[in-house]
């Protein structure tokens, strides 16, 4: 069921006024690979009434309007891609389509539009309920950082957009804990997986440079991303605090990782894997053919290459779903109108790490001064392909499923490390 975009959906449900309002830099996508149609999804499974307002008109209050102001929250979101990187070329050039706006036309999400948006909220609802900042957008530039488009370091996007709150990463259980405290009147300012700012450091919390000091020193600005890199994992991260002017950014540890159980009740939700109807008569949503009939099957990434952000925003612990809960959504797809047997990706950010860890790792934390897969394939992590190819053919047996492709990246490292099941 689609999450309520207009008053009347709204009224349709029997409510009368949401617990929280997201705003998002897309077209509406109801998908698991939606970021903000997940978390919206989590929270209604828990209980909280939500909707949510796709790429509201920053020139006027109509749109951000439309929903009233929330009882509990404002999550806010710049899209699927970092608003600059989804409106311009790397030369700087402006885009012309955007595959995430419905009719394909990029005409609707401003730059830097999580800040954008956050301005918009406090334009037209001066003291009003705490402005939660989260996504992709907004997570890789929590701390202070190098911006390409106007090549300088720029303070954490929590204060550029005057926000409250930063949920980082992969937010559902940091922002299913914060709207339980919120509900209830509680103090939230050690839940994991958040950034917010204060007027003094937090005690125990190890120290940045400051943004200042990374602006004027690139060892300075190096210092810092190696203090902040290597407290990425939630099994080992110390808190963290960077000087931004007269003011404090405060980083609390990571979430930890889902469990197997708990990521099968994120995907088992009733997703409706298409464009909210509001947006049919502006046209299609190129972005829904990639993901339409496509499988998440875990998360979270170890190969750290170095020109991939996916271990500071998913993290650098694999989590995966269960065969059963993958197979049940294979089962849902086939019953899909349009679906023409193809199922178009089974996959996750490296798709060959489904189904195995370093246990190491799991129990201990990711090794802090050595990689898994460089320069070799460490000795503690014993890749098996398995449960991949298990599953792989599972699909193929579905009624309804022909074919199921792998389209998100195959390691062939992992597959020479792996003697049963990989290259010989």
């Amino acid at each position: 069921m689609f999450l309520p975009v207009t008053p009347e959906e709204v009224r349709a449900r029997g409510w009368k006024q949401l617990e929280v309002i997201l705003i998002t830099g897309d077209s509406y996508i109801d998908s698991p690979y939606v970021g903000v149609s997940v978390i919206g999804q989590h929270l209604l499974a828990a209980g909280y009434r939500v909707g949510i307002i796709p790429q509201p008109d920053i020139a006027s209050g109509a749109d951000i309007t439309r929903l009233g102001e929330p009882e509990l929250f404002w999550g806010v979101t710049g899209g699927c891609i970092d608003s600059l990187i989804a409106n311009h070329t790397a030369s700087g050039k402006k885009r012309q389509g955007d595959d995430f706006t419905a009719g394909g036309i990029n005409n609707r999400r401003p730059d830097r539009a999580v800040i954008a948006y956050a301005n918009l909220i406090r334009r037209h609802f001066r003291n009003t309920k705490p402005i939660v900042l989260g996504g992709i957008e907004a997570s890789l530039r929590r701390i202070a950082h190098y911006d390409f488009w106007s090549n300088r370091v720029r303070r954490s996007i929590l204060m550029d957009a005057k926000a409250d709150l930063i949920v980082y990463g992969m937010g559902e259980t940091t922002v299913l804990e914060l709207a339980h405290r919120l509900r209830e009147g509680r103090k939230f300012w050690d839940v994991r997986g958040i950034c917010y700012a204060s007027a003094e450091m937090k005690p125990g919390f190890l120290e940045l440079p400051s943004w200042e000091e990374a602006a004027a020193d690139p060892a300075a600005l190096e210092k810092m991303f190696l203090l902040f890199y290597g407290n990425q994992d939630s099994r080992t991260a110390s808190g963290l605090c960077q000087k931004q002017d007269t003011r404090w950014l405060i980083h609390n540890p990571p979430a930890l990782p889902l469990t197997e159980a708990e990521m099968d009740d994120v995907y088992d939700m009733d997703f409706e894997r298409a464009v909210h109807p509001r947006h049919h008569r502006e046209g299609e949503v190129r972005a829904l053919e990639t993901i339409r009939f496509s499988i998440p099957t875990h998360r979270g990434c170890y190969g750290e290459c170095h020109f991939c952000a996916i271990a500071v925003h998913e993290g650098r612990t694999v989590s995966s779903r269960s065969e059963a809960s993958i197979l049940r959504e294979a089962a849902v797809i086939a019953s899909l109108p349009g679906f023409k047997g193809y199922i178009l990706d089974v996959g996750g950010p490296t798709a060959n790490m489904y189904g195995f860890e370093c246990k190491k790792k799991l129990a201990h934390g990711a090794c802090p001064n050595r990689r898994c897969l460089y320069p070799a394939v460490c000795e503690h992590l014993h890749p098996d392909h398995g449960p991949q190819i298990s599953l792989l053919g599972k699909l193929r047996e579905v009624p309804g499923v022909k074919q199921a492709f792998v389209a998100s990246g195959i390691r062939y490292d992992l597959l020479l490390a792996d003697r049963k099941h990989g290259i010989p």
